[in-house]
C-alpha cells in the first residue's frame, strides 16, 4: 500500500466515466411467425480495441406478439468521449427462450445496426434512427436508440473533515497527518481517489473542505465501500502509517452527527496490544452534494464540435515521391499525418451533425506563382475550404502533395488566428472549435505562436498538436500548459487550451496501425471534454435543455 500513495497523480488518474443508458425501440420488424406477430429481442454487441472481436454485453427482455417494441431492459454502458466505442444490435425473433442466440439465427434474424456510443450521444436529443439490415431483399425496419446520462454521474461532493487525538508518531514533535481516500472496486481491490493536504506538527487536524466527484469516490454505487487511511508525512517519502477506517458514500451523505465519528484503527497495534483501543478518531465536519453540467448535457443541448484540420508542408517533411518522406503515400499503408488525421477525426465528427471539415496546408508554396502560405484551404478553394467528412480531408491532404511544393518556414501562428477569428464570432455555446495541427518540427514562429495561443484561450477553442517524425519537440511542451500556462508579453493564457503528444509514443510495435490510432486519439482527446467545460463554466453558460429529435435524425443535409 505504502508504494501507491506515492504515485497518486490527480491529473492522471482515470475518474469511472460517465454512465450512459441506451433506451432500444423499434419499428416495423420483420414478420417471421406465421400465426403471430414476432417476439423481438435486441442483443447489443460491444468491440474490443485491438481485437476487433464482438463480444456480448446484454440484451433486453423478449416482447411478445409486437412488430413495434419499446423495450423496458436498458443497457448501460461507460463512456469515454476519447473512445471509438464501436456498438452491433442485433434483433432476433425468439420461438423458444433459449440462452443460446445461435440457434436460431438462420431463420430468426430479424436484422442489425452499426454504429458508435458516440453517434448516438451526437444525434439531435440524444436520439439515433437507424435502418435495419443484413436480410437480403428485405425491409428490416428500423432502431430507435435513445442515450441518456446516469443523474448521479454528474454529482460533485464537497466535505470537510478533522481529526482528534492522532497517535504520535514523529521523534521531536507530533505527527504531520494527512488523509488518503480510496474507492473499492468490483474485484475487492482498491483505487486511491483523493489526497487532503498535509497539516504539520498536531494531533488534532482540521483539514480545508475538498471537492471531488462522486463517481470518483463510488462509481454510482453509494454503498460501496470507501477506505480511508491516515498517514503521518515524512519529508523521505516513506510515511508512517497511523490507521484506517471505511466508510460509504451514504454514510458520508448523511453529513455530520454522531454515526459520523469514526475510529482510526491500527490492525498491527490491534493484534500486537491487549489494551488498545485506536489511533484517535476522525470526524465529520460537513458534506454537501452539488450536481455539475456535464459535456453530454452540452452535447445534448444542441451544441457542435467544429473540426479544423492543418497539416504541416514544409520541406523537413521529404520528397512526397520517396519512401523516406513522412508524407510518402504508399499503397500500402497510411502515413503518420494520415493516421493522426484519421483517429482524431473519426472520433470528433460523431458530435459535428454537417461533417464538413475545413482543412489547412502550412509552409508550402503553392501554384502558380510559387507564393509561400501558411494557411491554404487543402481543396484550394479559399472561400469554401470545407471537406466532406474525414474522407474529403484524407483526399484534400493526397491531391494538395501533388500540386504544392513543400518550403517552410513552420508558422502555426496564422491557422491559429484564422479558427480563433471563426471561434470569435461564436461564443453562445453552441458551437465548440477543435483545431488538430499536425507537424514534423519545430516552430519557427515561437513568440507569435505563443500569442495567438494566449489570446485564443479566452475562445471557444481547443488546439491539438501531433508531432510526426523522429524530430525533437521539446520546444512543444511550452505551448502544452499541463505543467506552466502559457504566456505571451506579461499576459498568462486564460485556460489551458493544447494539448502536443509525439506520435511515435504510441506506435504499436507489432505494426497494429489500429491501436496505434486508438492510443493516440485516448491521449489527445481525453482533456476536451473539460476544456470545453471550462470554457462555458468562464462565460456562465448553461447547457439548453435537450433538443428534442425530429422523427428522422436530420444528420445528411450538407451530404
Amino acid at each position: 500500500m505504502m508504494a501507491s500513495i506515492g504515485e497518486f497523480d490527480p491529473l492522471n488518474t482515470r475518474v469511472p466515466a460517465t454512465k450512459i443508458e441506451v433506451t432500444v425501440s423499434c419499428r416495423s420488424l420483420l414478420d417471421v411467425d406465421t400465426f403471430s406477430k414476432s417476439d423481438p429481442v435486441v442483443v447489443l454487441y460491444v468491440q474490443g480495441v485491438g481485437t476487433k472481436e464482438w463480444r456480448e454485453f446484454g440484451r433486453t427482455e423478449v416482447i411478445d406478439n409486437t412488430r413495434n417494441p419499446d423495450f423496458v431492459r436498458k443497457f448501460v454502458l461507460d463512456f469515454f468521449f476519447e473512445e471509438k466505442q464501436n456498438l452491433r444490435f442485433d434483433v432476433y425473433n425468439v420461438d423458444s427462450r433459449s440462452c443460446n442466440i445461435s440457434k436460431h439465427v438462420s431463420t430468426d434474424f430479424l436484422g442489425q445496426t452499426f454504429c458508435t456510443l458516440g453517434e448516438i450521444i451526437g444525434s439531435t436529443g440524444g436520439r439515433l434512427e437507424r435502418t435495419l439490415s443484413g436480410i437480403p431483399g428485405k425491409k428490416c425496419g428500423v432502431i430507435i436508440l435513445a442515450a441518456e446520462e446516469l443523474s448521479n454521474c454528474r454529482d460533485i461532493a464537497t466535505m470537510q473533515l478533522c481529526a482528534n487525538k492522532l497517535d504520535k508518531k514523529d521523534f521531536f514533535g507530533k505527527s504531520d497527518p494527512f488523509l488518503v481516500f480510496y474507492r473499492s472496486n468490483e474485484d475487492g481491490t482498491f483505487t486511491i481517489c483523493h489526497k487532503t493536504e498535509v497539516i504539520k506538527n498536531t494531533l488534532n487536524p482540521v483539514w480545508q473542505p475538498f471537492t471531488i466527484p462522486v463517481r470518483a469516490l463510488c462509481n454510482g454505487d453509494y454503498d460501496r465501500t470507501v477506505k480511508v487511511d491516515v498517514y503521518d508525512w515524512d519529508r523521505d517519502g516513506s510515511h508512517d502509517f497511523i490507521g484506517e477506517f471505511t466508510t460509504s458514500y451514504r454514510e458520508l451523505s448523511r453529513g455530520q452527527n454522531q454515526f459520523n465519528v469514526y475510529e482510526v484503527l491500527n490492525p498491527k497495534k490491534k493484534g500486537k496490544k491487549k489494551k488498545y483501543i485506536n489511533s484517535g478518531t476522525v470526524t465529520l465536519l460537513s458534506f454537501k452534494v452539488e450536481s455539475e453540467y456535464t459535456f453530454v448535457d452540452f452535447i445534448r443541448g444542441g451544441t457542435q464540435l467544429n473540426f479544423t484540420v492543418a497539416i504541416d508542408f514544409t520541406a523537413s517533411n521529404g520528397n512526397p515521391s520517396q519512401p523516406t518522406s513522412l508524407h510518402y503515400m504508399s499503397p500500402y499503408q497510411m502515413n503518420a499525418y494520415a493516421m493522426a488525421l484519421k483517429a482524431v477525426g473519426e472520433i470528433i465528427q460523431d458530435y459535428d451533425s454537417d461533417k464538413l471539415f475545413p482543412a489547412y496546408g502550412f509552409g508550402a508554396k503553392l501554384p502558380p506563382d510559387g507564393k509561400i502560405s501558411h494557411a491554404f484551404p487543402l481543396n484550394g478553394d479559399s472561400d469554401q475550404p470545407n471537406c466532406v467528412g474525414i474522407e474529403g480531408v484524407l483526399e484534400a491532404y493526397f491531391q494538395s502533395l501533388r500540386t504544392v511544393q513543400l518550403y517552410g518556414p513552420t508558422n502555426f501562428a496564422p491557422v491559429i488566428n484564422k479558427v480563433a477569428n471563426c471561434a470569435a464570432e461564436i461564443t453562445d455555446g453552441s458551437q465548440y472549435f477543435v483545431l488538430l495541427m499536425i507537424t514534423d518540427g519545430v516552430i519557427s514562429d515561437m513568440v507569435q505562436t505563443k500569442e495567438a495561443v494566449v489570446n485564443a484561450a479566452s475562445l471557444p477553442l481547443s488546439i491539438i498538436i501531433v508531432g510526426v517524425g523522429p524530430a525533437e519537440f521539446d520546444a512543444m511542451e511550452e505551448l502544452d500548459g499541463d505543467e506552466v500556462r502559457v504566456s505571451s508579453r506579461g499576459r498568462l493564457a486564460e485556460r489551458d487550451i493544447v494539448q502536443f503528444v509525439p506520435f511515435r509514443d504510441y506506435i504499436d510495435r507489432s505494426g497494429n496501425q489500429v491501436l496505434s490510432m486508438a492510443r493516440l486519439a485516448k491521449d489527445v482527446l481525453a482533456e476536451i471534454p473539460d476544456q470545453l467545460l471550462s470554457f462555458m463554466k468562464s462565460r456562465g453558460i448553461e447547457p439548453r435543455p435537450a433538443l428534442s429529435s425530429s422523427p428522422l435524425p436530420n444528420l445528411h443535409r450538407h451530404i
